[in-house]
């Protein structure tokens, strides 16, 4: 359900964009679409999703072979856009709240939520908006630290949010000449596989320093990037992280 509440509290944040929250406002609507020309950013979700959920299962000692496998957890995705992997998510059973500071991508994200018949909470806010009195076995931030002015804030924010014994999951683009090359020049101006001017390299952000802005309190239980077949442009997890990348921590309370 959407909390209004939160919806006029968004702009008064100093941790967001109104030019890349506009432009994410226009891919919103064609966030579920097969058909349309970001089909292989669709594709790149899911493998990434399907990436996450197998950590999730390990890091829990979960089985996928079991229904409502994850009935137990409480998971936020921060930046959640149209919903893609809190529906996931929310399949396997989690109690999912998924936030974004894009209204409209979050109007997406609850009418097709509530046409899939799933309960997924959404809230129009910004991740330092949510109290420290709600705290998530898994949080969740996928692709979303480069689009933001204070970076290690906002990783911050995610941090102090997971449970003590809880998992947080980070994805983003590391600051290479590869990835300039590859998400930029390639994704972008080249193949249109997402609209010019998604990314700045200035933004992409290294693994070490997400290591830094997550604090000594957690420890990195894994690490993939994620990588193309140019052929059939599907994507699969794997040891090279010079462009995507995706890693997991568990939070040890001290």
């Amino acid at each position: 359900m959407l909390n209004k509440s939160k919806r006029s509290n968004a702009g008064n944040s100093e941790n967001y964009s109104a030019e890349e929250i506009a432009r994410f406002d226009k891919l919103a609507e064609s966030c579920w679409d097969p058909e349309s020309e970001y089909t292989t950013a669709l594709e790149f979700n899911r493998a990434r999703t399907v990436t996450m959920l197998h950590e999730i299962c390990h890091h829990f000692g979960r089985s996928h072979d079991k229904d409502n496998a994850f009935h137990d957890l409480n998971i936020l995705d921060v930046g959640c856009g149209g919903g893609l992997i809190c529906e996931a998510m929310a399949t396997e059973g989690a109690h999912v709240t998924g936030i974004d500071a894009s209204s409209i991508s979050i109007e997406v994200a609850t009418r097709h939520a509530r046409q899939q018949g799933l309960a997924i909470d959404y809230k129009h806010c910004l991740v330092e908006e949510l109290g420290n009195e709600q705290k998530f076995d898994v949080v969740i931030n996928a692709e979303v630290v480069e689009h933001v002015p204070d970076q290690p804030a906002m990783i911050k924010d995610c941090a102090r949010l997971v449970k003590p014994g809880g998992m947080l999951i980070l994805a983003t683009i590391n600051r290479t000449f590869t990835s300039y090359l590859v998400a930029i020049i390639g994704a972008e101006y080249v193949m249109g596989y997402l609209p010019k001017g998604t990314h700045s390299w200035r933004k992409f952000v290294k693994p070490r320093q997400l290591d830094k802005w997550v604090g000594r309190d957690f420890y990195k239980t894994f690490k993939c990037g994620m990588t193309m077949n140019p052929l059939n442009k599907k994507w699969r997890r794997s040891k090279g992280m010079r462009v995507n990348y995706m890693q997991c921590y568990h939070y040890s309370e001290k």
